[in-house]
């Protein structure tokens, strides 16, 4: 069965949540306590699904200006997937380089290079990406 969207009820959906650009805290949770309504409704219709985009797309953009995430350096990524995977530093060196290489690099010291990035990258199963 293939539901199809519907105008009139996508309008008075509209209506009733006037969804907007988010500009207060309290329009913030507002949108949010809608959108975890809309989350876990597994029988949303097209038209909810529609109005849980447009939540989602406002509540990102308002994130981004108030809450912006603090970037991570290549070191603090390595840092991190090297604490979470329970890997010792010591464990890097003959793949990165020799013990000073690698102490080089979790102190920040020297730069990851491409290749670098390129076995950290397979040997944790992420995008080399993170560490350059």
């Amino acid at each position: 069965m293939t539901l199809t969207f519907n105008q009139t009820s996508y309008s008075n959906l509209l209506a009733e949540i006037s969804p907007k650009v988010i500009e207060t805290e309290l329009e913030y949770d507002r949108a949010l306590a809608i959108a975890e309504k809309l989350t876990f409704d597994r029988n949303k219709t097209p038209e909810e699904r529609a109005i849980y985009q447009l939540l989602v797309m406002l509540i990102e953009a308002y994130e981004t200006k108030h809450y912006p995430m603090p970037t991570s350096t290549p070191q603090e990524v390595l840092l991190h997937i090297l604490e979470a995977s329970g890997i010792d530093r010591s464990d890097l060196v003959g793949k990165l380089g020799s013990s000073e290489e690698v102490s080089g690099i979790i102190e920040g010291k020297r730069a990851i290079s491409q290749a670098q990035a390129r076995v950290l990258g397979d040997m944790f199963k992420v995008s080399p990406n993170l560490f350059v």
